[in-house]
């Protein structure tokens, strides 16, 4: 399992004070929605320019223009993009066949899906390499968890990584890991955290004794 750190509500040189803390324990880095949405692409350049050895995520939520946004988001360095399930299967087949040409990945994000297992078994056959169960931040003020949506996913893919994120924290994560995703997502759990770094190390530490 690894540990993918999401920064939303932060500026570039707060992004990297946090990440010269915690990226030791960290496998992938999220260039937020909000994040992009307030400094552009340049937040995923700068990113990975000076975390190379990050992987850095877009979270762009395509819609449409799946070729073109996808592109764009792999020129400024990103080795996954993230693409909205409930998009046409065209937007989100244009967006794999994109990434593919530079062998990094798309991430299909299952926000708001309704038939989630019928919606994952066709993402999982038009060649998502990952499928993210997500309880978006709105819906998450109801204390739903991804937990259900996880096991569901699981049950139905056969080749593509599953994701999971959706107020993941310390306190909730043993449920989530025994579930077995491939990259369990963190956000708050980590960056609104006074000790930033024990806060990962212990979260990583437990996702290590999952396996």
């Amino acid at each position: 399992m690894k540990l993918q750190v999401a920064l939303d509500l932060v500026d570039i040189p707060e992004a990297i004070n946090i990440l010269e803390n915690i990226h030791e324990y960290v496998d992938i880095v999220e260039i937020g929605t909000p994040f992009i949405i307030n400094y552009g692409l340049k937040a995923v350049n700068q990113i990975k320019e000076a975390f190379p050895h990050l992987k850095v995520l877009a979270d762009l939520k395509i819609m449409d223009a799946g070729e073109y946004e996808t592109m764009k988001a792999l020129e400024a360095g990103a080795d996954i993009v993230t693409v909205l399930a409930v998009s046409d299967d065209l937007t989100i087949k244009a967006s794999i066949d994109e990434a593919k040409k530079l062998e990094r990945c798309v991430m299909i994000d299952m926000i708001n899906v309704e038939n989630i297992k019928n919606r994952a078994k066709k993402m999982d056959l038009l060649g998502a390499d990952y499928i993210c169960v997500h309880i978006g931040t709105d819906l998450q003020t109801t204390g739903k968890s991804p937990l259900d949506e996880l096991k569901q996913v699981k049950s139905v893919i056969t080749r593509a990584k599953v994701a999971v994120a959706g107020g993941i924290k310390f306190e909730t994560l043993a449920d989530i890991i025994e579930a077995k995703p491939d990259v369990i997502i963190v956000g708050s759990g980590i960056t609104r955290k006074e000790d930033m770094k024990k806060a990962t190390l212990d979260i990583k530490n437990l996702i290590n004794q999952g396996g």
